[in-house]
């Protein structure tokens, strides 16, 4: 085992878009901080199409987890703003709104029952008809029979945002291992940093374990300490919009097709991303001809010159999925010990959100309030979780760096 000469306050596991932001807003409070990941910016936010959708991805029994969704979604422009500015990129944010439409009886039932829930939940949603929808969107199938405007949910390029996180956290002074870490240390009973896949050892005050589905599979946790999180198989295909077909759609449109979700998101650069499916298949990844007809015959029932573009991508990836579909966030029962991670499928929305989140339990050992709920304790056998943990950052006092 090698002794890395770059011990830090704060090691990130996993460098996808939670771990990236968890490490930008974490070296902006003085943190030194680094992150370990082969190809940071790559996992799942290169398949997400990254619908911001607090309020039409609403599902009964989920309001607790609502009321983060719409504290994250409320974050998104200032975030925005500040990480173009700090990494001179564009993020594809789009404030173009959703519209959710139904194309049976059936479905138009199913809607609105949702319309009631959404303002129970004291959500901004309009009822349409079939012909307001298609005045809205012309290129709806003719037999569109209702649906609903939700002008907050929005939308962001997930690549874009992953590449912009990659350039601010290198401009924080974000240290990169981009390297797997094959084990976690622990001593006296203390998360201590990580041993990486060559063998190199990086020592660490405090760890976050933000490896996405993978999250569960790191060697050295103890068993006491649950790290319940699945992976959820999702297929995407993209498409692009030629000039002469402009304006295709204008915003985000979804609907449920024969009991399967499906949504189409246009970029403002021409692409049109096509999602997405859910299939409980453990690790595979493999594109199959049946994920990609059903998804283009789902579309194209919704919108029949979809049949028209050329397809130049198909992609599948792996949503962190928790028992209860939230996420984990916060300290864990081994002192030193974080989770960000079980965002499932709004880990887009809950970037910023989160990226605070684990600033401030980072720097202060407080957990804010919106985030207790989703403590990773939840899942333990032992009392609830504690509102501040013990911050001490023995690595940066044991060596300069």
């Amino acid at each position: 085992m090698r002794i890395s000469g770059n011990h830090c306050d704060v090691l990130v596991v996993g460098g996808g878009i939670i771990g990236l932001v968890t490490a930008w807003r974490t070296a902006q409070r003085g943190l030194r901080t680094a992150l370990a990941d082969p190809d940071p910016g790559g996992g799942a936010a290169q398949v997400a199409a990254g619908m911001l959708a607090a309020v039409t991805e609403l599902h009964y029994g989920e309001q607790t987890l609502l009321g983060l969704n719409l504290a994250s979604a409320k974050r998104y422009p200032a975030f925005v703003a500040e990480l173009e500015e700090a990494s001179g990129q564009g993020v594809g944010f789009r404030a173009c709104g959703t519209l959710s439409v139904a194309l049976d009886a059936d479905d138009r039932a199913q809607l609105r029952e949702l319309h009631a829930l959404q303002q129970r939940s004291g959500l901004e949603s309009e009822w349409l008809s079939g012909r307001e929808c298609r005045r809205l969107e012309p290129m709806l199938a003719p037999g569109v029979r209702g649906g609903l405007r939700a002008d907050g949910d929005h939308q962001v390029d997930p690549r874009r945002l992953a590449s912009a996180l990659v350039t601010a956290c290198e401009r924080a002074g974000v240290v990169f291992h981009r390297a797997w870490v094959r084990r976690l240390s622990v001593t006296g009973g203390r998360a201590t940093g990580g041993v990486l896949a060559d063998g190199t050892e990086v020592g660490a005050g405090q760890v976050v374990l933000a490896a996405g589905s993978l999250s569960g599979r790191l060697e050295g946790v103890p068993g006491t300490v649950p790290v319940p999180v699945r992976p959820v198989k999702g297929q995407v295909l993209r498409l692009t919009v030629p000039s002469a077909y402009a304006p295709f759609l204008s915003r985000t449109v979804r609907a449920v097709v024969r009991g399967s979700h499906v949504y189409l998101v246009p970029r403002a650069d021409g692409e049109l991303v096509v999602g997405a499916t859910s299939e409980e298949l453990g690790w595979d990844t493999t594109v199959t001809a049946g994920g990609v007809y059903e998804l283009l015959r789902d579309a194209h029932e919704l919108v029949p010159g979809i049949t028209e573009l050329p397809l130049t991508e198909t992609r599948a990836g792996l949503r962190p999925a928790s028992p209860d579909n939230a996420p984990l966030l916060g300290p864990t029962a081994l002192p030193g010990l974080h989770l960000a991670t079980g965002h499932h499928r709004n880990g887009v929305l809950l970037t910023p959100l989160t990226g605070d989140v684990m600033a401030q339990v980072l720097s202060t050992g407080e957990l804010p309030e919106v985030a207790r709920p989703f403590a990773p304790h939840r899942f333990d056998r032992s009392p609830a979780a504690p509102s501040r943990v013990d911050v001490r950052t023995p690595a940066s006092q044991e060596q300069p760096a």
